[in-house]
């Protein structure tokens, strides 16, 4: 053999060999990466290839599965979609699902771990799909889903007992029908994308936005814990006007004849002085004002439930005339609906906290329980039970006497706050509107705790306030979680 003919024979050898390793590579080493991808079409087809599990509320199934006549052989389907989106996301053929979709993907197609038996592994079949069992009272839903019509906004109720997410509402909302067919879901992406309104963002919990004299309350607990002030009627020392610290600059009342000069930290709350909250803060300390928000759940980056929520914030650097304007709530303080409702809930339930979930439990396809998230739900204790005691009063007054009358409702004790927090720069925009509330039924003693955000209304703008848009909403969702 010349020596030609033997350097391509060894040079076709390594290329054989060089072959050989890198389909060993790809199917030892990666072959599982390349199985997981996304674009892999065969895991469409494989999780298309039958009814998907279910998503359930009071016991009903709020989605479904239909026939395509294409290789992916069904696909997803809701019932009330524009209802519950907020709550179930969407399961696409095109796209990431999402919310309690994509949190459970997995128990809904039926590659859960939990769902598989040895004879599932023996035979390599694919167990039956799990079902994912919801906390949500679709009377609540439906209440504040339709108070909250021609609004954008979103609220939470939670029940302060169980920790129970009893609604989830987000508005303007979509149908999560319009994304589930991969022939048609990239025209209604665009669209719902391209929507100045953003249909697709879950205002309830992954907006924040500042959350103005709701915040008062957080702030009214750090005076009472911190023993600056012994109960909610002794006095304040806050003159009026206020001048922020280090500038020229007074912190304005909405009112200039309500009497905040000097005034409790019940009158307030129920006159929403901002003078009495921001030399608060001042007198505190910014350090003092965010342990108490963060003991509340501000500034944490993984509250799951079990949908991890958009962090809500109480900042870290300010200045003192900045932290006057943390106490009212503006600043850079933002919240979410279900952070404000956590505020209330606490207040509710005596001062503890119980972990907030939308999610009841997760089952199998025979109904076994693989989850109960009833009983996995901890509390913490956020401020002493006096504390709570006091500012429910407060709160009270609020309702009763004060700014937040329209949450009356006949036979139930409210309690709440209003806010109406700058948009803008030099409040430019149409201000936020929020109350954060609870109610308790004077004969059953049940009890929920309401948030409530609306963000964009056609109220003209000196006809936004939390008392006018905010509180009738809550006052719905209590009306309908009490009755």
């Amino acid at each position: 053999m010349n020596k030609t003919i033997r350097h391509a024979s060894v040079f076709a050898l390594l290329l054989v060999l060089g072959l050989l390793l890198r389909a060993t590579w790809v199917q030892f080493y990666e072959g599982q990466a390349l199985a997981d991808d996304n674009d892999n079409r065969r895991n469409a087809i494989a999780t298309y290839s039958r009814p998907l599990g279910d998503i359930v509320v009071a016991g009903k199934a709020v989605t479904g599965s239909a026939r395509t006549k294409g290789d992916l052989a069904y696909k997803r389907a809701y019932k009330d979609g524009e209802l519950y989106a907020a709550v179930t996301g969407y399961a696409s053929q095109a796209y990431a699902p999402t919310q309690l979709e994509g949190v459970y993907a997995d128990l809904l197609k039926g590659t859960d771990n939990r769902l598989t038996t040895m004879m599932d592994t023996v035979t390599g079949r694919r167990a039956d799909p799990g079902d994912v069992v919801t906390t949500i009272d679709p009377a609540v839903q439906k209440a504040g889903y339709a108070a909250l019509d021609g609004k954008k906004g979103g609220a939470v109720a939670i029940d302060p007992k169980t920790g129970k997410i009893l609604a989830m509402v987000s508005t303007p909302s979509y149908d999560p029908g319009q994304l589930t067919d991969a022939n048609t879901a990239g025209s209604a992406w665009i669209r719902l994308t391209k929507d100045p309104d953003k249909p697709l963002t879950n205002r309830a919990m992954r907006q924040p936005l500042p959350p103005g004299s709701t915040f008062k309350l957080v702030v009214a607990a750090a005076a009472l814990e911190d023993g600056l002030y012994a109960d909610v009627d002794q006095r304040t020392t806050s003159p009026e006007p206020y001048i922020m610290p280090g500038t020229s600059r007074p912190l304005p009342n909405e009112s200039a004849s309500a009497p905040c000069e000097n005034a409790s930290i019940r009158v307030a709350l129920q006159y929403s002085c901002n003078n009495v909250f921001g030399k608060l803060a001042v007198d505190l300390g910014q350090d003092k004002v965010r342990a108490m928000a963060e003991k509340f759940g501000f500034n944490d980056e993984q509250l799951d439930v079990p949908v991890r929520a958009y962090t809500s914030v109480y900042p870290s650097k300010m200045d003192k005339a900045q932290t006057a304007l943390s106490g009212i709530g503006q600043f850079d303080v933002t919240a979410t609906p279900l952070q404000m409702a956590m505020v209330s809930a606490t207040m509710a339930n005596g001062g503890e906290l119980v972990a907030p979930h939308v999610v009841s439990q997760l089952t199998d396809a025979d109904g076994d329980v693989l989850k109960d998230f009833g009983r996995d739900a901890g509390s913490r204790r956020i401020v002493s039970a006096r504390t709570a005691e006091q500012l429910r009063s407060a709160m009270e007054t609020v309702v009763r006497d004060g700014t937040g009358r329209n949450a009356l409702i006949d036979g139930v004790t409210v309690g709440g706050k209003t806010g109406t927090a700058q948009h803008g720069e030099n409040n430019s925009g149409t201000p936020y509107a929020w109350f954060t509330s609870y109610g308790k039924s004077d004969a059953t003693g049940k009890e929920v705790a309401v948030a409530v955000m609306v963000e964009q209304s056609n109220a003209a703008r000196g006809e936004v306030s939390g008392n006018g848009l905010a509180a009738p909403v809550a006052r719905a969702m209590m009306k309908a979680a009490l009755k």
